[in-house]
């Protein structure tokens, strides 16, 4: 059983690696599918049954909920003040071609900020750090503003009273609502890539982080304040290194979210995270592009402009977006309940939002990875004249976006793996979980009928998006 349990893990694990090639939708135009949509979302839904039935079989007991993991060695405080450093000044030099550099048609292509905060900062750095662990902790320019203060502070001998308490009603919530408003700047609003906005947003941003830490202690408003902090730090507990204080562990990959704390708010994030790339899969398929246009004729008759109404339409598809999503996950949450009336709703729902978040990594890793790597290119020239003014300040003025470093087949089989070992992923994590709550293993496997249920759906979903984009 401990082999049929590292097989299944190992399994996992190369899942996480393989889709580091995986590309997304948009870039370079309509993939070539050599295999009909449908046959892959059959072959995905065998998959997933497949899977249950040989963990109900195999895996009888309980093996991920205790598992700690094992310390690798310590970061030199060195090497966090060096990355604070970087940090910092990538910040400034976002905000300095923000206010200085080319603005209007030619910013999205020819100025830094919106190359480096839509697909690095968004896309790239969740992704790696899936893999890497959460790196962005020893890059943010506040946490390295806030590491600062304090480390002067000490030397000064200057005492300041201690943090306020954090409200517990608050929990992740904070993180939700700044996830879904840079999801709806990206997607939503018309005048994103302004450069100015953008740098002016980013220096309200470094404020408020600022003031947040001060009030309620910089490593806890980092927990459960900062909208991109918590973001990347969901991803970073798929992967198989963790750090804390300084010191590294290694674990089993995908296990780091067993010990995430349901606070409240944490399953509406992993529901927003698959609610928005949903909705930018959804807003370039035939569905949304039939019916948004009569829901933008909708808001116009009541008075509203051409650009105002396709932006309260475009609401109103990001918020049926993460309504179907959350519907999905409550269905599966109230199926489970039908099993064993011992646990209520919200305790379900605290006991397996983990399970989400591989999915919620697998629908990122799909949908945006071609624009990371393909688009993700720009970084290089833009590297050497981030103002768009004609500069060749490091040498690489001259790089140009290679769309051939992929074939769009290749792109295609890539997201379709990725969609599901992600909910594989997934139900090994739930699979886990209800043995270890249930009563009994029969009462477990029940229980995991409804989750089956909910998985096939959200695979179903992702590979329409997939198809429905592509085709």
């Amino acid at each position: 059983m401990q082999r049929i349990s590292g097989l299944t893990l190992a399994g996992l694990a190369l899942g996480a690696v393989l889709p580091a090639t995986a590309a997304a939708h948009g870039i370079s135009g309509r993939a070539s599918l050599p295999v009909p949509a449908w046959l892959f979302a059959w072959a995905a839904a065998i998959v997933l049954v497949v899977s249950f039935v040989a963990l109900s079989a195999l895996w009888s007991t309980p093996r991920l909920q205790a598992l700690q993991p094992k310390r690798l060695g310590t970061v030199p405080g060195v090497l966090t003040g060096l990355c604070g450093l970087i940090g910092m000044a990538l910040f400034v030099l976002l905000i300095y071609a923000g206010y200085a550099g080319v603005g209007g048609e030619d910013a999205q292509t020819k100025n830094f900020d919106p190359t480096f905060i839509y697909i690095i900062f968004w896309v790239g750095v969740p992704i790696t750090s899936a893999v890497t662990g959460d790196w962005f902790r020893a890059f943010s320019p506040w946490r390295a503003v806030a590491r600062t203060a304090r480390w002067l502070g000490r030397r000064a001998g200057a005492g300041r009273p201690g943090p306020l308490a954090y409200p517990e009603w608050l929990g992740r919530w904070p993180v939700v609502v700044g996830v879904f408003a840079f999801g709806w700047l990206e997607l939503i609003y018309h005048n994103h890539d302004s450069p100015s906005l953008l740098a002016s947003l980013a220096l309200a941003y470094f404020v408020l982080m600022l003031v947040g830490m001060a009030l309620f202690g910089a490593e806890t408003w980092s927990d459960y304040g900062d909208p991109f902090g918590g973001y990347f730090n969901l991803f970073s507990r798929l992967g198989p290194l963790e750090a804390r204080e300084r010191v590294i562990y290694a674990r089993r990959p995908f296990t780091g979210v067993i010990g995430m704390k349901a606070v409240p708010g944490t399953v509406a994030l992993v529901l927003v995270v698959i609610g928005i790339t949903t909705f930018d899969g959804a807003s370039n398929g035939v569905v949304w592009n039939n019916l948004g246009p009569h829901i933008t004729d909708f808001f116009k008759s009541l008075g509203a402009s051409d650009d105002t109404a396709d932006q309260l339409a475009d609401s109103l598809g990001l918020l049926i977006a993460i309504g179907v999503v959350s519907g999905f996950f409550w269905l599966g949450v109230l199926g489970m309940r039908t099993v064993s009336r011992r646990f209520g709703l919200r305790d379900l729902s605290s006991q397996f939002a983990h399970t989400l978040v591989p999915i919620a990594f697998a629908y990122v890793l799909a949908h945006y990875f071609s624009l990371l790597i393909w688009q993700g290119q720009a970084i290089g020239y833009l590297a050497s004249d981030p103002l768009g003014h004609g500069s060749n300040l490091i040498g690489t003025a001259h790089w140009h976006i290679n769309y051939n470093f992929l074939g769009s087949t290749a792109i295609w089989y890539v997201q379709v793996l990725a969609l599901v070992v992600g909910h594989v992923a997934g139900l090994t994590l739930a699979h886990d979980r209800a043995l270890s709550i249930f009563r009994s293993g029969v009462e477990a496997v029940r229980s995991q009928y409804w989750m089956l249920a909910m998985m096939v759906c959200f695979t179903s979903l992702g590979l329409w998006l997939l198809s429905d984009v592509n085709t």
